[in-house]
């Protein structure tokens, strides 16, 4: 998402500022921030952790959250629709995240939806041999790059608190994108769909994940992205 965020920035010809470790910046500890923000006029927070560990992510967010709010410039934050409807512990960090953000006052929230990219990702983190593991679970997914532009967008306005979600243009299952993705991808895999126990596991199956009220929905459907990257 950074590198599609940084593409959006520089078509509408900001001079973007890339906080990453790699760039001598750690937004968790405040690391380089100050020197590397103190000619910015706004911030686009799409950093993460890959943790399903509720007390790690409400620990990285609140620390990242709070030393973005520090710089002082409107902070505009990438979230994901149904955080507050899906209990699962990197959900509530993120959760948490969006808190920190609207009651500063000085910051906008987007809440997206899964990418195009989601299915391939489970297929290569639950794969077992010639099986891939599938959640059951509603989505819609969207393009990342239109997340992206849409962001874009949102920087350059005032700060305007939680706007509406942006989805993909079609919802479908989880397990259904999967396939769709192995048989463009030419890959032969069993899909064994799997059910989330618990309150986690009723959301996503009952929609917990898609968008609840009208908003902002994307152009690119999940079968045209795969065409264009398979």
């Amino acid at each position: 998402m950074g590198r599609h965020v940084v593409d959006a920035l520089s078509a509408r010809e900001h001079d973007p500022v890339i906080l990453a470790r790699s760039r001598g910046v750690d937004v968790g500890t405040g690391a380089g921030l100050a020197a590397a923000t103190a000619d910015v006029a706004a911030i686009i927070d799409v950093s993460n952790i890959a943790t399903s560990r509720q007390a790690k992510a409400a620990d990285f967010f609140t620390r990242a959250t709070t030393n973005l709010l520090g710089v002082g410039v409107p902070l505009v934050v990438l979230s994901i629709v149904g955080v507050d409807r899906v209990p699962l512990g990197y959900y509530r960090g993120k959760l948490r995240q969006e808190e920190l953000a609207l009651a500063s006052g000085h910051a906008t929230v987007l809440r997206a939806t899964q990418f195009h990219e989601f299915p391939r990702q489970l297929v290569e983190r639950m794969s077992l041999g010639p099986v891939v593991l599938v959640p059951r679970m509603r989505s819609q997914p969207v393009a990342a790059r239109e997340v992206a532009a849409a962001l874009a967008d949102l920087v350059a306005a005032a700060p305007q608190g939680r706007v509406p979600d942006l989805a993909g243009p079609e919802p479908a299952e989880m397990t259904a994108l999967v396939r769709r993705y192995l048989a463009a991808t030419g890959r032969r895999k069993l899909v064994v769909p799997i059910t989330v126990p618990g309150r986690a596991g009723r959301a996503m199956r009952n929609g917990g994940a898609l968008p609840a009220e009208p908003g902002p929905r994307g152009a690119q459907t999940f079968d045209a992205w795969l065409a264009e990257s398979s």
